[in-house]
Order: structure tokens, then sequence, then C-alpha cells
């Protein structure tokens, strides 16, 4: 897409700015480690190491800190999704291949990519991980800071460049605006969070109770799976029948929100950068076009080449028109498909609101969970991609489009050529209306002549039973001739419609393109349908109850066993030690299984071999 070596340049012009995005990234790297390293000190493991282990001496800190839950993360939606946002303009770099941190071979690029990716992913880590830190007066200060100096950056780059040498005015404000206006989103989200964290802190406010693997609208779902539906009240309105009906029992998870808001920023500023490749081959052409304009001028117009010149401008302008007009209906074609793929999870989470996910198992889907944990990895990147490069396609697809609409209707009416052009397109409809009305005649006559009557008045349609043989068998020899060449036109019109639909198509990641059977050749296709499984077996809504009710009456035992325990603590009477409470319960435990006592550990000592001795003569008896 756009060259390292000439990036700058175009962006800004003749402007040198005191500001290299690109440096400024490699120096942002210390404050990220920096904040990781914080909240990674302050958020405890679970499982402690042995004394044996080097890392004992740390104690229960360091643990893993999470930057975004891609499977199950309900809450914060809108602000991972700005946050995911705030990388687009680094995400359309590593997507044409402009920012290599490294020189190397052509040989070594993946692994250049792969390290410009991870590079961009840990100088946006912090981000994320301050906003689901459990510590949330910590999180909320350095997510702050680190927004802060974000926004200072690029305000700072776009103040002293805002214009540029082919786009004209505000040209960089056009690449950077959606980064900025996400940046200062986080800003305000992370000092919201602040002024919550300090009230909680100085206790003017409760603390947040403990977050429930049941979310509030999965037990509403599975609450209306049991409850008896009910009547619609009312007629549904034309948005909530064409366009979008609101449902309370289902929520976007954080990665469709984030992915969604990434691929629309990218897409935005992939059709700003085509647009500004199209300016560069526009000037080219003007260039190409003023040669030809001298040429003809140093012939008089009388020279052999001049009705061809003639017509390679006229091409000129018209593709030049052609492409930039069909710029708003490729990108709403991409933005539709945005909102349908949305549409599509969420009809294969609510089927009919009554049933739970039925996926149709494929080549595609298969049953290998290898595969699926690697497709919910790549969906939302796929998905960005998919999108980027089917706008592409699809904006080539619709100009050849506009070409042939101009060629066969617009271009003949101008150059009064209106007569021969209405002649030959009657010519054509009407060749097109006799093959179809051919084919249409078939099937009557073999309706009509060649099946038996309905076996019942009532029946839709007739038996496939046949009738009248002989001259069924005639009818099929004379136009066996004619279907031969009827078979060519069809051939041909197959590969056609296979060639549009499968570019029009391209953008769409949720619908194959691939016959049936080959579904599996189609990875994006397999991505989402992977996807759609990992969230099937992780979130399904009746899953997830089974999980909260088992965890929720096991906490409930162990409660009730606790204040078992501290009864027996607080009874009336002289303070029993633990350790004697500890020993009573053992010997009650031991009573009621004496089997048990032979396979305790032996220990050394007399009052244990006398403990145990008296159990055996308790058990005897």
């Amino acid at each position: 897409m756009l060259p390292a070596d000439t990036r700058t340049v175009q962006l800004n012009g003749s402007c040198a700015s005191s500001v290299d995005m690109e440096l400024f990234l490699h120096y942002s790297l210390i404050p990220s480690l920096a904040i990781i390293l914080v909240l990674s000190f302050l958020q405890r493991r679970e499982h402690r190491r042995q004394r044996d282990d080097t890392s004992y001496l740390l104690g229960n800190h360091f643990g893993i800190i999470l930057p975004l839950d891609f499977v199950s993360t309900f809450s914060n939606r809108w602000s991972y999704g700005i946050a995911f946002g705030a990388t687009a303009n680094k995400v359309m770099f590593l997507f044409s291949e402009g920012y290599q941190p490294l020189q190397v071979p052509q040989w070594a690029q993946a692994f250049v990519l792969l390290i410009g990716g991870i590079e961009v992913g840990l100088a946006y880590f912090p981000f994320f991980a301050c906003l689901s830190s459990e510590f949330r007066l910590v999180g909320s200060i350095l997510g702050f800071c680190y927004s802060l100096i974000w926004l200072a950056v690029t305000t700072l780059q776009i103040s002293q460049c805002p214009h540029g040498q082919f786009l004209g005015r505000y040209e960089t404000v056009m690449f950077y605006w959606p980064s900025l206006l996400c940046l200062a989103f986080l800003l305000g989200r992370f000092l919201h969070m602040f002024i919550k964290a300090l009230r909680v802190h100085l206790g003017w406010e409760r603390q947040a109770e403990e977050k429930s693997v049941l979310e509030p609208h999965q037990a509403a779902h599975v609450k209306r799976l049991l409850r008896t539906p009910r009547p619609r009240e009312g007629e549904a309105t034309w948005f909530q029948t064409r366009i979008y009906e609101w449902d309370p029992c289902f929520q976007f998870p954080s990665r469709m929100i984030g992915t969604m808001v990434l691929a629309f920023i990218c897409l935005y500023l992939f059709i700003v950068i085509e647009f500004y490749v199209f300016v560069l081959v526009r000037d080219e052409l003007a260039l190409f076009e003023g040669k030809l304009e001298s040429y003809i001028a140093s012939v008089n117009q009388t020279g052999t080449l001049t009705p061809v010149i003639l017509q390679v401008k006229e091409l000129i302008s018209v593709a030049k028109g052609v492409w930039v007009v069909t710029i708003l209906p490729a990108s709403l074609t991409c933005v539709s498909y945005l909102f349908h793929i949305l549409a599509c999870y969420r009809r294969t989470w609510c089927i009919k609101g009554t049933r739970s996910i039925r996926l149709k198992d494929s080549s595609a889907g298969g049953r290998d969970g290898l595969k699926y944990v690697v497709a919910i990895a790549r969906y939302s990147g796929w998905q960005i991609a998919y999108i980027l490069w089917g706008y592409l396609v699809i904006h080539v697809v619709q100009s050849l489009c506009g070409m042939v609409i101009m060629y066969g209707l617009v271009l003949p009416i101008i150059h009064n050529q209106a007569l021969e052009m209405l002649q030959g397109l009657g010519i054509g409809i009407l060749t097109i209306s006799i093959v179809m009305g051919l084919m249409v005649l078939q099937v009557r006559i073999a309706a009509g002549f060649f099946l038996q009557p309905k076996l019942d008045t009532a029946d839709k349609q007739k038996p496939l039973a046949l009738d009248n043989r002989k001259a069924f068998h005639n009818f099929n020899y004379f136009l066996f001739f004619y279907n031969v060449l009827l078979g060519l036109g069809a051939c041909l019109s197959r590969l056609l419609i296979s060639c549009v639909l499968g570019t029009w198509l391209i953008a769409r990641i949720d619908r194959t393109i691939m016959q049936s059977g080959y579904e599996g050749a189609d990875m994006g296709f397999s991505a989402w349908i992977g996807m759609l499984y990992v969230d099937h077996y992780h979130t399904n809504p009746v899953l997830v109850s089974f999980c909260h009710i088992l965890i929720t009456g096991h906490r409930e035992r162990q409660l009730q066993q606790a204040i078992k325990y501290c009864y027996i603590d607080q009874s009336a009477g002289p303070r029993v030690s633990a350790r004697s409470r500890t020993r009573w319960l053992l010997l009650q435990t031991l009573i009621n299984n004496p089997r048990l006592v032979t396979l305790r550990k032996p220990k050394s000592g007399h009052s244990s071999r006398e403990f145990t001795q008296m159990l055996l003569m308790h058990s005897d008896c």
C-alpha cells in the first residue's frame, strides 16, 4: 500500500514535525512495560510456589494480567471497543506492511511483521490492562497518565503538520482524528473510573460485589427458555422488522464490539488511503493526457493515431469518473456487511428465541478443538482484513460494471448513437427472452402432457409418474440437439454468476464462497464457524447457568459448614483451642469410618499410639 520510506513525506508534505510517531512508538514501550510490571506485582497468583522453587521469594505477587477476555467478557464492551479503535492507525500501517522496525531480507519479512505486531500490541497493552485490572484506583491512574501521553503526542503532531501536499488541507487530521477521538474517550473513561474508585476507597460508596459467572442477560435468556412463549403485544415496527430489534436477553461480547469498531475505523482509513492513491494516479494520468494533447496539437489533429488517442482520453476520463462515483456504493456495501455479520451472530445465538445453538457440522467446522481455539484467535484480525480487501475487490467489480453501463448506455447517447444502442439492446433482450421462453415452454409441456393426473384434488403437484411415453421420448430426442447449444450458454452463465457472487461476497466471512463439500478450503469461513463453536461451548447461557448453580450451591455448603464451626467455637463453656477442636473432629471422623484408622500415617510418640489403640478398641466394640 504505502512504502515505508515515503510515508512521512506523503502524509506531512514539506512540513517538518518535531514528533516522529514511529520513534515515539518505540519509546512508549518503556512506560508500557513499567505499567505492566506494576499491575503484575499487584496481581495475586492463585497458587503459591513451593519453597524449593526459585520464585518462592516473590510470594504470590507478579500474577498474569489479562488485557481482555476474548471469550466471555460482556462488561466494559464499548470501552474495550474504543481501545481497539485507538490502535487503528498502527493496524493500517501493519496491514500495508509499511511499519517495519527492522530491515531484513525479503525471506524474513514474515518474522519482521510478527515482531512489529507484537511491538504494537505491547505499546497498546496498558489501555486494556488498566481497563480490566481489579485494582481500579491504581489502574485508572496509570491508564489516565498513559492515555494523556498518547493524546498529547498525537495532538502535537496534528497541530504542527495538519496539512499535506496530496489531499490538501487537514490531511493529517483526516488520518488521525479517529484515534484522537478514541484516546479522548479513554481519558474520560479512566477519569470516571478514578472518581468511582476513590469514592469506594473513602467509604462514600459500597464496594461492588464479586462478579458472577452468570451475566444478567444470560439469566434472562434461560428464564425465557423456561417460560411459555407469549404472543407479541402489538405489531412490530418497520425498524424492528427490517433494521434491528433490541433484545434484553442478548448482548454482543467485547470481542465482537471491538472487532466491529476497529473494522469501521480501518475501513474509513482504507478509503482515505485509496482516495489518496487515486489522487496520485490522477495526477500521473493528467501528465499523460497533457502529452497526448501536445501530440495532437503537433499533428494538427490529422494524424493516424488521433482517433485512438481521443478514445484513450475518453477511457481515462470515464474510468476516473466511475471510480470516484463507485466509492460510495462500495463503502456502503462493506458497512452493510459489518452490520449483517452482527445480525448473523445474534441470529445464531437466538434462533427463534426458544432453542439453543445448533451449528451445522461440516468439513469447515468439524469437531477438532484445536481448530476452534486457533479460529477464535484468528477471527478478529481476519474479519478486518476480509473487510478491507473485500472493499477493494467490490470497488473494482462495481467500477467494471459502471464502465459497462457507460459504454453500453451513456456514451452511445452522448455520441448521438442512441438508436443503434437501443437496437442492439432490444436484440439482446429479445434473444435472452426467447431462450428463457423456450426453457419455460419445456417445463410447461412436460408438466401438462408427460405427467399423470393428480391422485387427489387437494394435491398441489402431480405425482412423478410418466404419461404419454412415446411422445415423451420423441420430445427428448428432438430437443437433445438444441439443449446442447443451450447448455453452452448455461455453463457460461454459471461461470459468470459464480465470479460475480464470489467477488461480491468476498468480504462476507460468515458465508463461504466455496461449493458444498469444499468449505474447509475457505479459511475465513472456518474461522467464523470455529469462533461460534468456542462461544457455544464456553458462553452458552444454559451451560453457564448450570455452572452458576453448582458454584452457588458449593459456596452455600461451605458457608453452612463455616457457620456450624463458628457455632461450636462460640458455644457456652470454656474456650476450646483450635487444635483440640481439630482433634475432636478427627476422632469423630475416624469413629464413623473405622477403616481409615489402619490407613493413617504412623507417628512417633506415646500419645499417638494410645489414641490409635483407643480407636481400635472402640471400633471392636
